[in-house]
């Protein structure tokens, strides 16, 4: 099976959530990915079935991969699912969610 998202889009969507979104995938790795303890979240990679993050947990960083909810075809739900698992990591924190911009 081809891998739906080359290698360019997976660099750009790692840039920016690397760069704009930094907490919201610390937020998920806490959650999400089993890392209530992570300080820091870095997003490493992604593919049609999830996104990977490098975290760092008790000084110690760790690949740590958050599966989507279903599998992803197209760019377009890559934003779609991030959203997605922001928002159900809020929810779990008891966090109020940004508004969406």
């Amino acid at each position: 099976m081809t891998a739906p998202f080359t290698p360019e889009v997976v660099d750009a969507v790692c840039r920016h959530m690397n760069d704009d979104h930094a907490e919201d995938s610390l937020l998920i790795c806490r959650t999400l990915g089993g890392q209530p303890a992570a300080t820091r979240a870095r997003a490493t990679g992604l593919d049609a079935e999830g996104m990977e993050f490098a975290v760092t947990a008790h000084d110690i960083e760790v690949p740590v991969r958050v599966p989507f909810a279903h599998r992803l075809t197209e760019r377009v739900q890559i934003r779609q699912e991030v959203v997605r698992m922001y928002q159900e990591a809020c929810q779990r924190l008891g966090l109020p969610p940004r508004p969406a911009g």
